[in-house]
């Protein structure tokens, strides 16, 4: 395929879901063990719904909670300009702010707890990607959560040496985390391109000295003359540049996720 995977939202049920003061629609398929995946900027696209809907084909209960964008959408840069600009004024998501607990994150946590109720398994995963990655990290601190899944990174926003390394959540959720991490209670995957300055490398090496082994990282190869081809802005890992080629970087890294999901949850 020359092209990401893509899907449309059919067969998923729609409701709408409160949690940590907060109300959003989620959509739901599948059925085995839970998790949720958090859309990217500039929300479901039909390259994330080709991400959950492989999910599902692979034996899991998925839930996509929908904080902003219209599902199914396709993306186009006027229509991701005007969800990254409301973002970055969204009180709930705090795009900039370092050593911050998010709303979006309670909410998140509220999903994964419900979700584990109500499937089977010990616990549930949970995959964020660029705007949302790091909110699949602090939605850990709930017990519920026994895989994370950052792919991209990239809140808050990197602008500056602070910001750059800043893990994305407040020191006391790190610290509840890492404590669970030395108790192999919960497991991480971080992927990113090499050359994404909107995922800059500093944020994983905190996160890897913090967490240790607990945090894997898979770093793709997007140097200039990289043998996969990956443009110098390459970015989503596990949409945009995903190509269902065998031996392709992105396909192995999904692949990667998808049995750390099942080694985690059963």
């Amino acid at each position: 395929m020359t092209t990401a995977p893509t899907s449309d939202l059919t067969g998923w049920v729609r409701s709408t879901f409160t949690g940590g003061g907060l109300s959003h629609d989620c959509y739901e398929k599948g059925s085995g063990p839970g998790v949720v995946v958090i859309p990217e900027v500039p929300g479901i696209t039909p390259e994330v719904l080709g991400f959950a809907d492989h999910l599902v084909d692979q034996g899991f209960t998925v839930v996509v909670p929908s904080p902003f964008g219209q599902p199914e959408r396709a993306e186009s840069t006027t229509y991701t300009l005007g969800v990254v600009a409301r973002l970055c004024v969204a009180s709930e998501f705090r795009a900039f702010a370092t050593n911050a607990e998010r709303p979006i994150a309670r909410f998140l946590r509220a999903v994964a707890s419900d979700l584990a109720a109500r499937t089977t398994g010990p616990g549930v995963g949970v995959i964020g990607m660029c705007f949302t990655g790091g909110f699949a990290l602090a939605a850990a601190v709930d017990d519920t959560v026994l895989a994370s899944v950052l792919s991209q990174p990239s809140v808050p926003i990197p602008l500056g040496q602070t910001r750059r390394q800043d893990p994305g959540l407040s020191q006391p959720e790190l610290d509840r985390i890492a404590e669970r991490a030395e108790k192999d209670e919960v497991r991480m995957i971080a992927l990113r391109f090499s050359e994404d300055r909107l995922c800059p490398r500093q944020r994983f090496d905190v996160l890897r000295a913090r967490l240790g082994d607990a945090f894997e990282i898979i770093q793709l190869d997007s140097s200039p003359g990289n043998a996969a081809g990956f443009g110098k802005t390459a970015h989503s890992v596990l949409t945009r540049e995903l190509r269902e080629t065998p031996g392709h970087p992105t396909l192995d890294a999904r692949d990667r996720v998808v049995t750390f999901l099942r080694e985690r949850l059963g």
